[in-house]
């Protein structure tokens, strides 16, 4: 097997030096006509042009070549990242027990396309599970608490029958990645004994949405920003008193999950982070994110079609860009649970079933 991997390594090297092949043989014969060639020692002006000349093709040509070798390779790296990425934060489905669901992402860090924002939408047992959160700080750095509460939450949603057990599961998960890293970065401090704060200045903002089969919403949010509900009008959802962002303190005794708001059929839930309502343009004017919103309901009633979840995200980060010119300060992530599930109408009992009154009596 290791020997396999070290060919496959070898091939790949080697095909990665193909585009030099050429350049490095016109190298050869130069140099060679140059020292061998008796025609090539003759003094005289065109013979040092044609030798300048020939010399200036061999180190254009090798320049191309390696240009042309990391142009390839930075793709490959390139694709080999954006795979990764779309694994580590990948898009949720599109239904989701009656719920249409769509999510997106802008990166602050140029070239990435995940950042240290995160969402996911489950279906569980306990109604369709959502969260969405917010790193301290952006980009590539923050991809390691990501990742732990990601796979935390991916797992404790199906396993914990109370929101409060998945909430906890969350912290535990970050506090460990936050010990490990604590492990890597100081190995000398932490020798021996664990660390007694591992990552001060790491923590997670970070809501957690459960929605049941009736449309209702319970929330946990830690210190993140709430979400608005679209359905004839935009409305800011409150989620109840905020407890402290992950990775901060220690969680209270008692998370008894906040009721927020009913989600009525065709009625939808906008879940952001900070980056969205806290960007601004060039003269500091933040983003009017519920302006944008209220928009596209107009536009939704005056072409009297709704307008999907996809669509809707796709619309504010269009916004997002256009506010900013495309200079975010923040990462921004954005996700969108509409509710498709049908109020089915109260059914008349069968004829036999109904109760009538009898027709009164000739004789009476």
């Amino acid at each position: 097997m290791i020997r396999t991997r070290t060919l496959l390594s070898d091939g790949s090297r080697l095909r990665g030096l193909r585009p030099l092949a050429l350049p490095t043989l016109w190298g050869a014969v130069a140099v060679t006509w140059k020292l061998g060639c008796p025609l090539a020692q003759q003094p005289g002006l065109p013979m040092r042009i044609a030798t300048s000349v020939l010399f200036f093709s061999v180190g254009t040509g090798l320049i191309l070549g390696i240009r042309r070798g990391l142009s390839r390779e930075l793709e490959r790296m390139r694709a080999i990242a954006h795979a990764t990425q779309r694994v580590l934060l990948r898009p949720p489905p599109p239904r989701l027990d009656g719920l249409s669901v769509a999510a997106g992402q802008l990166s602050a860090s140029r070239g990435a396309t995940v950042g240290g924002d995160l969402y996911e939408a489950v279906a569980t047992p306990y109604g369709v599970r959502v969260v969405i959160g917010d790193v301290r700080g952006h980009g590539l750095a923050a991809l390691g608490a990501v990742v732990a509460v990601l796979g935390s939450f991916r797992e404790a949603a199906h396993d914990e029958p109370e929101l409060g057990g998945v909430l906890r599961r969350l912290d535990r998960a970050l506090a460990r990645h936050l010990r490990e890293r604590a492990r890597e970065e100081h190995p000398a401090a932490c020798a021996g004994r664990e660390p007694e704060h591992p990552a001060a200045e790491e923590f997670v903002t970070l809501l957690l949405l459960e929605i049941g089969e009736d449309g209702e919403v319970y929330a946990l949010n830690c210190g993140h920003p709430g979400p608005y509900r679209i359905g004839r009008r935009v409305e800011a959802v409150p989620v109840g008193d905020p407890l402290p962002p992950l990775g901060t303190f220690p969680l209270p005794a008692d998370l008894a999950p906040y009721r927020c708001t009913r989600l009525l059929p065709g009625e939808a839930l906008f879940l952001h982070t900070d980056g969205a309502e806290d960007a601004r343009d060039g003269a500091g004017r933040f983003f009017g994110l519920e302006a944008v919103l209220s928009e596209a309901v107009l536009t939704e009633a005056a072409r009297d079609a709704p307008l999907s979840p996809a669509a809707l995200v796709r619309r504010v980060h269009t916004a997002l860009l256009r506010h900013t010119r495309g200079r975010l300060a923040d990462d921004v992530a954005l996700l969108v649970v509409r509710n498709d599930r049908m109020r089915v109408p109260a059914q008349p009992a069968e004829p036999g079933l109904r109760r009538t009154r009898p027709e009164p009596s000739p004789h009476c």
